[in-house]
C-alpha cells in the first residue's frame, strides 16, 4: 500500500512538470510569431514611408514645373475684352471696339431733311505697352478707310509726374469732347465741342502733356491744324485744360474746370468753322462763325465748366466764349453754353474719372439700370445776330457692361432761318 501511494505521487509531480514545460512551449511559440508579425508590419511601414517620400520628391518637383511655367508663361486676360501681358510685365497688348448703330427720323419744318440709318461709329482699338512706352491705334471704319478713319494714334510715355503724348490725339478742351463716346449722356455733343465750335477738328497732330491726381487734372497741348486726313498746312494750336473736384467720394463728386484754345491760320491752313446741327446728326444745319485760312487769323476760346454726381443724380454745364478773327472789320464774337443732365430710376452712379476729368459710365450688375437725359443747348454769333437752340429729351437704357441702348427727341430752333425741325433718334451700342 504504501509503495501504491509513492507510486502514484511520483506520478504525479512527472506529468506536472510535462504540463508546466508544455506551457512554457506554446508561450514561446506565441511570442515568437508576434515578433515575426511586428517585423513584417514595421517592413511594411519602412516601405510605405519610402514611396511617400518618393511621391513628396514627385509633387515638389511638379509644382517647381508648374510655377516655372507659370512665371514664363504670358497672362491673358479676357475681362471685357482681350488684353495679354508678358511673364515679365514689360509688355502689354489689348484689342476693344465700339459698334454704334443709329436710326434718325426727322419732324420736317422749314429744311429738308431724310431720315436713314448708319452706323455712327464702328471702331477697332489696339493699345498696350512696350518697355515702359504705351502706344493706341484706333481706326473708325465708320468715319471711311485710310487715314480719314484715324483717331487715336499716338505714343505715350510717363514722366515728370505725369504722361507725355505724340501723334494724333484730342487737344485737352471741352468736358464733353474729352468724354468718349462709349459713355456720352446723349447721341451727339453740345455746341461747345467739336461738334460745334471746333467743327472737323476734334483730333489734331501734336504733343500733349498731362498730369492728374484723385482730384485734380492739369493737360497742355501744341498742334498742328491738321488732322490725319486733312491737307499739310502750317497752322498751329494750343490749348490747355485744368480741373478740381472739392468734393470726390465713391457716392459724390463735385467738378469745376477752365480751359483755353488757340488756333493761329497759317499757310495752307483749311477754313476754322463753327457749325450747329441744331436738330441732331443728319439734320440741317448752321453756319455761326468763319474764320478763313486765306486771313491767317485766329481762333481764341476761353470756358468754364461744372459738374455734378451725387447719388442718382447727375449735372453738367460748360459756357465758352470765341472770337473769331477776320482780316476786315470786326471779328466775330460766339457764345455758346449747354446745360445738361440725368437721373437713374433704378440704382446706379455716374462715376468720375480722375485721370481725365470726366464722367463714365454707370456700373451694370446683375440688372440693367435706367437713365432719363435732357440737354439745353445754345450758341449765338453776337456779331452777326446768330442764334441757335435745341432741346433734348432721352432715356438710356443699359442692358449690361457692353450693350446700351439710347433714345433721344430733339428740337431744334434756327433764329436765322426760322426752322424749328425736329429730330427723333435710336442707337444701339455695343463697346468692349
Amino acid at each position: 500500500m504504501r509503495y501504491s501511494l509513492l507510486a502514484a505521487a511520483l506520478a504525479v509531480a512527472m506529468g506536472s512538470t510535462s504540463f508546466s514545460a508544455s506551457a512554457a512551449d506554446s508561450r514561446d511559440q506565441t511570442i515568437a510569431e508576434l515578433k515575426a508579425q511586428l517585423e513584417a508590419l514595421s517592413a511594411k511601414v519602412a516601405e510605405l514611408e519610402e514611396r511617400s517620400d518618393a511621391q513628396s520628391d514627385v509633387n515638389i518637383d511638379t509644382a517647381s514645373q508648374l510655377d516655372k511655367l507659370n512665371t514664363g508663361s504670358p497672362k491673358v486676360d479676357t475681362k471685357g475684352g482681350l488684353k495679354i501681358t508678358s511673364a515679365d510685365g514689360k509688355f502689354e497688348a489689348s484689342v476693344g471696339g465700339r459698334i454704334q448703330f443709329d436710326t434718325y427720323a426727322f419732324d420736317r419744318d422749314l429744311a429738308s431733311t431724310t431720315g436713314t440709318t448708319e452706323f455712327r461709329r464702328a471702331r477697332l482699338t489696339l493699345q498696350g505697352k512696350a518697355y515702359g512706352w504705351e502706344y493706341k491705334m484706333e481706326n473708325d471704319f465708320g468715319a471711311g478707310g485710310g487715314l480719314d478713319g484715324f483717331r487715336d494714334v499716338y505714343i505715350a510715355k510717363s514722366a515728370l509726374g505725369g504722361k507725355f503724348t505724340i501723334g494724333h490725339f484730342k487737344p485737352y478742351r471741352a468736358m464733353e469732347e474729352l468724354t468718349s463716346s462709349n459713355e456720352l449722356l446723349t447721341m451727339e455733343r453740345p455746341f461747345a465741342s467739336a461738334t460745334g465750335l471746333f467743327n472737323g477738328r476734334q483730333f489734331q497732330q501734336g504733343v500733349g502733356y498731362l498730369r492728374a491726381g484723385e482730384n485734380y487734372t492739369a493737360g497742355l497741348s501744341v498742334f498742328n491744324l491738321r488732322g490725319a486726313a486733312g491737307t499739310r498746312n502750317e497752322g498751329v494750336g494750343a490749348a490747355g485744360r485744368v480741373t478740381f473736384a472739392p468734393i470726390n467720394t465713391d457716392n459724390s463728386t463735385l467738378h469745376f474746370g477752365a480751359w483755353y484754345s488757340f488756333e493761329d491760320n497759317n499757310l495752307g491752313s483749311a477754313d476754322l468753322v463753327a457749325t450747329s446741327n441744331y436738330a441732331g446728326r443728319r439734320g440741317p444745319s448752321q453756319v455761326i462763325a468763319t474764320t478763313t485760312g486765306a486771313s491767317r487769323n485766329t481762333v481764341d476760346v476761353m470756358a468754364v465748366e461744372a459738374a455734378g454726381s451725387f447719388g442718382p443724380a447727375f449735372f453738367q454745364a460748360e459756357y465758352a466764349d470765341a472770337t473769331y478773327g477776320q482780316p476786315l472789320g470786326r471779328d466775330q464774337d460766339v457764345k455758346t453754353y449747354y446745360a445738361q443732365g440725368s437721373f437713374m430710376l433704378n440704382g446706379g452712379h455716374k462715376p468720375y474719372k480722375g485721370a481725365t476729368g470726366v464722367f463714365g459710365s454707370p456700373k451694370v450688375a446683375d440688372k440693367g439700370l435706367w437713365e432719363l437725359t435732357g440737354r439745353y443747348d445754345y450758341v449765338e454769333n453776337e456779331t452777326l445776330n446768330r442764334e441757335v437752340t435745341s432741346w433734348i429729351l432721352g432715356v438710356n437704357y443699359y442692358v449690361n457692361p457692353n450693350l446700351r441702348f439710347m433714345f433721344n427727341f430733339t428740337q431744334g430752333d434756327n433764329e436765322v432761318t426760322g426752322d424749328e425741325t425736329a429730330q427723333y433718334a435710336l442707337r444701339t451700342q455695343f463697346a468692349w
